[in-house]
């Protein structure tokens, strides 16, 4: 499918929401999800994930080796069978570990996210192994503390005819009026590397998750989630599989402050962005993807 990756990189993406929901809580009547102790936003990586998978499927549907594994109405267990019979091996086989680790490899050769991300595929009668994937990202935490509103809505219509009566219905919006997000994550190369029993993460994978990072946003909008956009991508990259610094280290070199004249943002331009590029560490480049 292409070259696997043989570098370490670590990334960083900054979006913002105005005036919508990025990720409610279901358990806080969907509510934008907060720290309760520090009032900081929270967006979850499955989220992200759910959203990069979207992109990958709008962007790749149908292309060989670009299937998405979790998605919207599948049902896991039969595409695992799916694997199994694809490559003609019988269930409760003798060679079930053989059979284990050529489905394994299908899975990766086959479906995005199994080889991005990883996935655990050992439920039900197909057990086709774990996978840890070289992709993995953090929470997205907003930069400053958000606080979610809930604002009353009303409808000209009914749902059931005993409400006719009534003219109209009246329901809930939460939103927060503005956040601005940072989100990190991290690639590893050895979890892609063939020879290290890896996913085969490809070259050509890594550019499509910068991607989709960049876009994922454009192509999941809802009057629910508002105006959210992507705002910069800063991409760490080692010379090396192991890595040529600490992450956390090359993560503190992008700084944001709110500046000195604004007391609540509501906008990126709110903000001081800046990145330190001076005295890196040996064998790191920084690129800037948005």
């Amino acid at each position: 499918m292409g070259k696997v990756i043989n570098n370490k990189y670590e990334f960083v993406l900054l979006f913002d929401v105005e005036n919508g929901n990025p990720n409610g809580d279901p358990d806080a009547g969907n509510l934008p999800r907060i720290d309760p102790e520090t009032g900081i936003g929270i967006v979850t990586d499955v989220c992200l994930k759910r959203k990069i998978r979207n992109y990958v499927d709008l962007r790749k549907k149908g292309e060989t080796g670009y299937n998405i594994y979790v998605q919207e109405g599948t049902v896991l267990n039969n595409t695992q069978k799916f694997a199994y019979e694809s490559l003609g091996l019988e269930k409760g086989d003798k060679k079930d570990k053989e059979n284990k680790i050529l489905a394994r490899d299908f899975m990766c050769q086959n479906f995005f996210d199994v080889r991005t991300f990883g996935a655990v595929m050992t439920t039900g009668d197909y057990n086709c192994g774990q996978v840890r994937g070289p992709v993995q990202i953090n929470f997205a935490k907003s930069v400053h503390s958000v606080i979610p509103q809930e604002m009353t809505i009303t409808r000209l219509a009914v749902t059931n005819e005993k409400d006719e009566k009534k003219g109209q219905t009246m329901g809930r919006k939460t939103y927060i009026p503005y956040g601005l997000y940072r989100v990190e994550g991290y690639i590893d190369a050895n979890r892609a590397s063939l020879e290290n029993g890896g996913t085969g993460f490809t070259e050509e994978d890594l550019e499509l998750v910068f991607e989709a990072l960049i876009n994922m946003f454009e192509f999941d909008r809802s009057a629910s989630k508002g105006k959210m956009m992507a705002q910069k991508l800063i991409v760490f990259k080692h010379d090396s599989v192991f890595g040529n610094a600490p992450s956390h280290k090359l993560f503190e070199r992008l700084s944001i402050e709110l500046k000195q004249d604004v007391m609540i943002p509501r906008a990126i331009q709110d903000f001081q962005i800046s990145v330190d590029y001076e005295d890196l560490p040996s064998g790191v480049e920084i690129i800037e993807k948005l």
